[in-house]
């Protein structure tokens, strides 16, 4: 077996390699991939879904995909009312419709999400699923201008509870449904849609390609913990455009595995040709984190966003984490024409080590290569900082055009390659650290 350290040098040498000489990919989904809808439209009612907020509808709801499945396929509608369920499983050719005042409502009971095999935090484990679950269901479309909302609050203080009662409780110690897993999927889309209040994740993709996330709403109540925004999970060509984040951790994760030997972890695929564009960032951890749990990210493009409001001063453009026993390469990030109204910090980069483990291994290596900041404006938190850990190799870094008002001054250290071009802090050029800044 390869050691962790031997892995993570040649994996690494070999993005590099790759990077410097091959073409930037397209960062977008591949429109030849994506597969027309057709089929006819059946609202749940039909197959005897009661619209009180009350009852609960899983089998009537359950029953209604597997019928539209065993006929050839079509789309099941929520229409107008608040409809109570559990989990649901889609089937390949089942789509689902929520209409404007329709509201798809999560249980409160945890009994109405038996656990069983499921991808959480970069591994497969016995645990929770969500409240609509989709595996294997190619051109899979989750639309409509309603609500999917998880009743997260019981959940929620059931997680604070537990931290309470015991030090070091971990998220996964805590059953808590996701709003939404789609896995094993080809040209998926989720669009219109109105994400409220998740138990713990909103959207968690896997292994999915050629991804359209259009126009949804997510929104999860102050105190709401690791209710993150999108999980972009071991995904190629992902386009995410035009959504509003309000939450309480991760706007936009980009993950994959962790630990020592993620590298040999076949389930775990790199990110790659990741699109983030036209957004809106209300209160979030960051736009976009890679992290907790990744392993290779590349080429990804975030452009036309904007952090703004009361809630939004802890938000990061970008957030790279270093988790200390994961060998890990980001390269190919490009950043441009970002707006901060009021909060923001544009760049963070750190060691992170929150469950540390590295099994009785070496410390694998981390490598940054190739991030393009550009057209940033406005009044912010902070500029933000780039400090490496023991071994980690930060290069290529490009901050380009950019005016802000922000607290402080930037924190550069231990990073090679730096460049500053038309950058301007509180009013003053900003030309970089000083070159005797050391590498600690």
């Amino acid at each position: 077996m390869r050691t962790p350290a031997i892995a993570s040098a040649l994996l690494a040498a070999a993005i590099l390699a790759t990077s410097a000489f091959a073409p930037r990919a397209s960062a977008q989904v591949r429109e030849n991939n994506v597969k027309t809808i057709e089929g006819p439209k059946k609202p749940i009612t039909d197959f005897g879904a009661v619209d009180d907020g009350k009852t609960l509808n899983t089998e009537a709801i359950q029953k209604g995909i597997d019928s539209l499945a065993s006929s050839g396929g079509g789309t099941l509608v929520v229409p107008k009312g608040t409809f109570l369920t559990g989990a649901l499983f889609f089937k390949p050719g089942v789509n689902l419709e929520v209409d404007k005042d329709g509201v798809l409502k999560g249980s409160q009971d945890l009994k109405d999400f038996p656990e069983r095999q499921t991808r959480i935090e970069g591994h497969f484990q016995q645990w929770v699923p969500a409240m609509i679950n989709a595996d294997h269901c190619d051109h899979f479309r989750l639309t409509g201008e309603g609500t999917l909302d998880g009743s997260g609050q019981v959940y929620w203080d059931a997680f604070r509870n537990a931290q309470r009662a015991t030090r070091g409780t971990k998220n996964l110690d805590v059953p808590r449904p996701r709003l939404t897993f789609i896995s094993n999927s080809e040209d998926v889309q989720v669009k219109g849609l109105h994400y409220l209040n998740s138990g713990f994740w909103n959207l968690h993709l896997y292994d999915c390609t050629d991804v359209l996330v259009d126009g949804i709403d997510i929104h999860a109540g102050d105190g709401s913990p690791s209710t993150d925004g999108i999980d972009v999970d071991s995904c190629q060509y992902v386009t995410i455009k035009g959504i509003t984040v309000y939450n309480n951790d991760d706007g936009i994760a980009i993950k994959g595995d962790k630990g020592p030997f993620a590298l040999d972890d076949k389930d775990s695929q790199a990110d790659e040709h990741i699109l983030i564009e036209d957004s809106t960032f209300l209160k979030s951890g960051s736009i976009m984190t890679c992290g907790s749990e990744a392993t290779v990210v590349k080429d990804v493009t975030i452009q036309n966003c904007k952090v703004t409001g009361p809630a939004s001063r802890g938000i990061s453009v970008v957030r790279l984490k270093l988790r200390t026993d994961t060998p890990q390469t980001y390269s190919d990030i490009h950043v441009k024409n970002i707006t901060l109204d009021g909060g923001g910090t544009i760049i963070s980069i750190a060691p992170w080590s929150q469950y540390f483990d590295l099994m009785g291994q070496p410390q694998p290596v981390r490598t940054i290569d190739g991030v393009t900041i550009e057209d940033v404006h406005g009044k912010g938190a902070a500029f933000g900082s780039v400090s490496p850990g023991p071994g980690d190799t930060i290069t290529n870094l490009t901050f380009k055009n950019i005016d802000v008002q922000v607290n402080g001054e930037p924190r550069f250290r231990g990073a090679t390659n730096l460049t500053f071009d038309n950058v301007k802090i509180n009013g003053e050029p900003y030309n970089g650290p000083p070159a005797t800044a050391p590498a600690q």
